[in-house]
């Protein structure tokens, strides 16, 4: 797993390790700390230490070809968790989520409620990408800006930074500090005498940065209040934004469901089985289709929070209040 930094990854880690280890298996799980070199290492010593098959959520998905190399060698299967691994054959399988589908419903969710299909605006927007090592984000991007790229070649919503390339968006590590500086920036440059109404962020650390830097401007006020803002990953402190009337919206990806999916991957290749995949069209990794299995993720805001956080049991009431 890329860091225990995150909280998502914590808890696809535990699940992975906990549903393994329910099925018979000895697992060895790490941590890198969003540090590739010492992704690479561990994946060099699991390789080393014998292991039968290598579960990997990457870092940067570029860096990973080299050491692959030692693993096909010694016929070691590759699942590739949720970020796709590239530029190498020995991708066995790959477990995500419908990561254009992702970036649909973000966009989606700005166009319903800015009301855009009924003509309303014009409103001005500004966009945020994941981080260009991740495969990912070009996914989530693409889903969003299909879905606004009309609205805005037509004018009901307006970029007023004119940054409407994914380069221009990208925010590396999804690092919400470095989100937070972009919006200062952004908000000084171009909103001195103008109102944001929404923001498409792929990610809630994303969010949570854009919107520290709104309330150091005076958004969230009564006269003027915060902007639509999409996110992604359904933290505690993302629900906890959501409830409080700051975040609008997030992605939730149920990372029990995905780390099921891994687990079961790797219990039909020890069997000798063809895992259960979905789709053999959508990644190419630069050096192969890799087949996959994709889970649809779900689009939360307060109206439906506390059924699909709270009530389906990923997220404690109490840890939000």
């Amino acid at each position: 797993m890329p860091t225990q930094g995150e909280e998502r990854w914590v808890e696809d880690g535990n699940n992975m390790e906990r549903l393994l280890e329910e099925k018979g298996y000895e697992t060895d799980l790490q941590y890198a700390e969003d540090v590739v070199e010492n992704q690479l290492a561990q994946i060099e010593n699991m390789i080393t230490r014998g292991a039968d098959i290598l579960i990997i959520a990457s870092i940067d998905g570029e860096a990973l070809s080299g050491i692959l190399e030692q693993a096909e060698i010694l016929d070691i299967p590759v699942i590739s968790y949720d970020r796709l691994i590239m530029n190498s054959e020995h991708v066995s399988y790959y477990a995500t989520f419908d990561n254009y589908g992702v970036g649909e419903l973000q966009g989606e969710y700005i166009v319903d409620a800015l009301g855009l299909e009924d003509g309303e605006g014009p409103f001005n927007i500004e966009l945020f990408g994941g981080s260009p090592d991740d495969n990912n984000a070009y996914f989530f991007w693409d889903g969003a800006m299909d879905v606004l790229t009309p609205y805005i070649d037509n004018g009901q919503l307006v970029v007023q930074s004119n940054q409407t390339d994914f380069n221009q968006a990208a925010i590396l590590r999804f690092d919400g500090e470095v989100a937070q500086t972009r919006m200062d920036n952004i908000l000084t440059a171009h909103y001195s005498n103008e109102n944001l109404d929404a923001i498409l962020s792929p990610y809630d650390g994303i969010s949570l940065g854009a919107i520290s830097s709104l309330q150091s401007q005076g958004y969230g006020t009564e006269n003027r209040p915060l902007p639509i803002i999409t996110g992604q990953d359904a933290f505690v402190a993302t629900a906890r934004s959501i409830e409080n009337g700051e975040q609008t919206q997030t992605i939730f990806k149920d990372t029990r469901l995905l780390a099921e999916r891994a687990a079961n991957m790797t219990e039909s290749l020890i069997e000798g089985k063809e895992p259960e995949v979905n789709d053999t069209e959508s990644y190419d990794n630069n050096a192969k289709v890799v087949p996959s299995y994709l889970i649809d993720p779900v689009s939360v805001d307060k109206d439906n929070l506390e059924e699909e956080l709270i009530e389906s049991g990923y997220i404690d009431r109490d840890a939000i209040e």
